[in-house]
């Protein structure tokens, strides 16, 4: 079964009775490039698990279950139960959750792999690109990596290097946890029904080389996140007002970690924060 074919697609739904959710973001990938090469990408092979978020009507997941030893897929849509019973009826390696991911236990279903490496791979629905990233890479599960497909502006943001222009407070918390890349573009025409915007495919390789104390850790995001609500204005004035802190003693630790007084939060490197939020917690 091509489901990848609009035809195919579109009597596949009839059958069944399903109908696209705007409420849920459902894109499904019609371009039968995009999907092989995100499970190569992203690292799907032999002696390798993956989980996987959002199926659509499982073209994603037939490529990853072609790929890995087993595929533990997350989808919210209940309604597409019928639908994939009957395209991921080939593989024995997948077993499909009906769940919100944000609800969802992520360790215990990393637990499930047995020890294996484990990739995550999906097609993220834009609504909630930010908050499925995060809580994946805050949960610092036992996993190698991320290949997600989401809206090219979020990937941009994403990838963007701390102290650029084109960061925001999503850019250094995603480079905290992982080293970010983009893949690849795909065009709105990529999808069923098409999207307004084109989308990107990116990587994130995670990593524990900014591992800090909890106490440190809370502090860093603190900051950023303070710095960000704001970033027009000198960092100075936001922090001040969130620690509770007189600007002139702030501005001695900004001095005391080589931090300008004037900075805006998109003028410092992630070692910056680190180590002002060392600072403020020393």
């Amino acid at each position: 079964m091509d489901l990848t074919n609009i035809n195919v697609i579109r009597e596949l739904f009839s059958r069944h009775g399903f109908s696209f959710s705007k409420a849920l973001g459902q894109n499904f990938l019609i371009n039968p490039a995009v999907c092989p090469k995100i499970a190569e990408m992203g690292g799907c092979k032999e002696g390798v698990c993956a989980i996987e978020i959002g199926t659509g009507v499982g073209v994603l997941t037939k490529e990853l279950a072609k790929r890995c030893d087993k595929v533990i897929a997350i989808e919210l849509d209940e309604r597409l139960k019928p639908v994939l019973a009957e395209t991921l009826a080939e593989f024995d390696n997948v077993e499909v959750i009906f769940a919100d991911v944000m609800q969802t236990d992520l360790n215990e279903i990393v637990g499930k792999f047995g020890g294996k490496d484990v990739v995550v791979c999906a097609n993220l629905p834009y609504y909630i690109t930010s908050p499925v990233i995060m809580k994946i890479l805050e949960s610092r599960l036992r996993i190698k990596s991320l290949t997600v497909m989401v809206q090219r502006e979020a990937g941009d943001r994403i990838c963007a290097v701390p102290g650029t222009r084109e960061s925001g407070a999503v850019s250094y918390a995603v480079r905290y946890y992982s080293e970010p890349r983009l893949l690849f573009k795909v065009n709105r025409g990529s999808f069923m029904p098409s999207p307004n915007v084109d989308s990107e495919v990116i990587k994130l390789e995670i990593t524990d080389r900014n591992k800090l104390p909890n106490d440190v850790e809370k502090m860093l995001f603190r900051l950023i996140r303070s710095g960000f609500s704001q970033r027009r204005k000198q960092l100075l004035n936001p922090l001040s007002g969130e620690l509770k802190m007189p600007k002139e003693e702030l501005c001695g630790m900004f001095l005391a970690v080589g931090i300008k007084p004037t900075a805006r939060a998109e003028e410092l490197k992630l070692e910056d924060y680190i180590e002002l939020a060392k600072r403020l917690m020393g």
